[in-house]
């Protein structure tokens, strides 16, 4: 167990060691998603249902705030024909880690966010996001998920909203999953090499 612990703290500081030092290079946000997460390329163990609690000690997340991540994590990233959730993909789990590496103004803003998604809900319809039916979740997500159409009153939301969605997408695309589901065909040996396709160099005009 000792051994299986120790491994995991191991993989969770290589993996949030390199998405810090890529996310303060200029340079990362022109890199094409798939080579940027080939770059990251490490993920915490999978084969966890999404949600669970037991198997994750919460780092900075209360109970409360860690079923509203699960479900804006499924909302914003489900599973599909080619691979399953960011849920699936211990999406939850690395927020959680990730916020207790950053802190500050990230941990306040997202703690905010959840405070402010549910006294939206809860304005609405007296009940916090987790425990409003699927319609009311959606037509909570739309107000605030296309900043170009949301009110100015909900730009608190729209401004979580963003920012939770980039932490989703952060920690499925870092995870094995998420690196399974990219067209990235990286690192595969090759029997031979034939040069770049014919189709390609006439989209390049090369």
């Amino acid at each position: 167990m000792k051994t299986i612990v120790d491994s995991n703290r191991s993989l969770r500081f290589q993996r949030r060691s390199m998405l810090k030092a890529m996310m303060a290079l200029p340079i990362a946000g022109l890199m094409p998603l798939s080579a940027l997460a080939a770059e990251i390329g490490r993920a915490l163990p999978e084969g966890r249902a999404g949600g669970d609690a037991e198997t994750w000690r919460l780092r900075v997340l209360t109970p409360h705030e860690w079923k509203t991540v699960c479900s804006l994590s499924d909302w914003i990233l489900p599973a599909d024909e080619t691979s399953g959730s960011a849920n699936d993909a211990g999406g939850p789990e690395f927020i959680d880690d990730w916020l207790e590496f950053q802190g500050g103004e990230l941990l306040v803003q997202i703690r905010g966010g959840l405070a402010w998604l549910d006294a939206a809900c809860r304005h609405g319809w007296r009940r916090d996001f987790v425990d409003a039916t699927v319609e009311q979740q959606r037509s909570m997500l739309d107000r605030i998920a296309y900043p170009e159409k949301a009110a100015a009153s909900d730009a608190v939301g729209v401004a979580f909203f963003n920012r939770m969605r980039d932490l989703v997408l952060s920690g499925f695309y870092t995870s094995e999953m998420g690196m399974r589901s990219l067209p990235y065909l990286g690192n595969e040996p090759q029997s031979g090499w034939t040069g770049c396709p014919a189709a390609v160099m006439a989209k390049l005009g090369v």
